[in-house]
């Protein structure tokens, strides 16, 4: 059975060409026991002024879509 960290890192891996498409990236920094993943958006996407919309319309309705004991996905500071 995978971890949790495990399973958000291979939803990551299957919408990451999508960001990428966009000239971004998205790198798991963290799940805590919470279940709140913390992500880094890169490239295009770490300045974006739609990044924000992005995480939270995108990788965490994802996210939470694949894994449903995920609470939310946060973009690492």
């Amino acid at each position: 059975m995978k971890s949790i960290k495990e399973r958000v890192q291979d939803v990551l891996e299957k919408i990451r060409p999508a960001i990428q498409g966009d000239g971004g990236d998205v790198e798991l920094v963290d799940v805590d026991d919470s279940n709140v993943v913390t992500v880094r958006l890169t490239g295009a996407c770490a300045g974006c002024p739609m990044s924000q919309m992005t995480l939270k319309n995108g990788i965490e309705r994802i996210v939470k879509q694949e894994i449903p004991e995920i609470e939310s996905v946060e973009a690492a500071q």
